[in-house]
């Protein structure tokens, strides 16, 4: 039966691409759809600064008028500028369980990243390396937290049997907030001992400039990092604006050493808890609930999404137990605040140290996100 695709233009005619996945996950207890006007924003030239620096096309496929699947392909100049590399990327990877729907979607991204010169893909990134990486191959049975996707379980055997390969793996850990174990109690214990350092709240009085402050240790954390792609100062003011909305300061850790901030762990309470059942509306009764559930229930679930230290710190053996400490004053924290238990998430499959230090939280290795590649000069398929 053949496929049609249709091919849609950011920030217009958006009401198909966006359907997809409501039509895909009907039925499933533990996809939480992401508020519309969220991916609405993500999908609008003139709401996501990303879009200032990158080409987009975005596609969907239709069998006898009914839809049944989706895809983004993407050109980053940001990544190019970096690395040269003739890479571009496909995302929103959403499909039913259909081999033949699948290679059109991949023909389509990859023709249209061809015409443009690209020679290799790269995917699912929806829509670069600081929004959702990867399509779900294992751990299909929890809901997805803030910012992290939920995928169907056919879907990674889908992009492999469509000719593509494995390029890196991202876990998500998961620990409940409990007593500290005892080796991050002695991290605890030894940074505090250290006359020159202190571990404190985000202040709120300064929120906008503490925020920034954070994105820029975090930058540099990561700059030397597998695919890492610094944000540009647009994007940077649309995360400072998001932050400012969902950041609760309590779970914000800032370490000073001899006055100066030298890292940070951000926890963001889990959104997707707070807006569960809502269908991704905000109207007529969404926005009532969603405060009720933020501000007088609360949310028992959190994600440490920011986590970072200034490297010329990291170099200093006299700081190896500050990482451990930071997030051990962050699992504290949550306690007090009624926070059940955290997710880590978007660590690469082969990250040893932050393992290492997840594992003295007693966490638990609980989803794993794929990254795909296919060269462009070969038929996807």
């Amino acid at each position: 039966m053949a496929i049609e695709i249709r091919q849609h233009v950011p920030g217009k005619d958006l009401r198909d691409f966006m359907r997809v996945p409501h039509l895909l996950f009907a039925g499933d207890p533990v996809w939480v759809p992401p508020l519309d006007r969220m991916v609405r924003d993500q999908l609008s030239p003139g709401r996501n600064p990303f879009l200032e620096h990158a080409e987009v096309a975005l596609f969907t496929a239709h069998r006898h008028g009914a839809l049944v699947g989706r895809i983004s392909a993407q050109i980053d100049r940001e990544h190019q500028k970096r690395y040269s590399d003739a890479l571009g990327f496909f995302g929103f990877f959403d499909t039913i369980d259909d081999l033949e729907v699948a290679r059109s979607l991949l023909h389509a991204a990859r023709t249209w990243l061809a015409a443009r010169g690209i020679r290799r893909m790269r995917g699912p990134l929806s829509f670069s390396i600081h929004e959702e990486v990867g399509v779900l191959v294992d751990g299909f049975d929890t809901p997805p937290m803030v910012r992290m996707g939920h995928h169907k379980r056919y879907q990674g055997a889908l992009l492999e049997n469509c000719g593509l390969t494995k390029v890196k793996d991202l876990h998500a850990w998961r620990y409940r907030v409990q007593d500290l174990p005892p080796p991050a109690e002695e991290a605890r214990a030894e940074v505090a001992a250290m006359s020159e350092v202190r571990l404190r709240t985000m202040d709120p009085a300064r929120l906008e400039r503490e925020l920034r402050a954070m994105l820029q240790i975090q930058d540099e954390a990561r700059r030397d990092s597998w695919g890492h792609v610094s944000l540009t100062t647009a994007e940077g003011n649309a995360m400072v604006s998001v932050l400012k909305r969902l950041v609760e300061p309590q779970l914000a850790v800032l370490a000073d050493i001899d006055g100066k901030t030298a890292g940070m762990a951000i926890a963001l309470p889990n959104l997707y808890e707070a807006t569960a059942g809502l269908r991704g509306k905000l109207w007529p009764l969404g926005w009532a609930k969603l405060l009720y559930r933020l501000k007088v229930q609360h949310v028992k679930t959190a994600r440490l999404c920011m986590f970072g230290i200034k490297q010329r710190y990291c170099r200093q053996r006299r700081y190896g137990a500050l990482a451990l400490a930071m997030v051990a004053e962050l699992h504290k924290r949550g306690g007090h605040l009624g926070i059940e238990w955290g997710e880590l998430s978007g660590t690469f499959d082969n990250d040893a140290p932050v393992h290492l230090l997840i594992r003295s939280l007693r966490g638990e290795l609980y989803k794993t996100y794929r990254l795909y590649e296919h060269p462009i000069s070969a038929a996807v398929g």
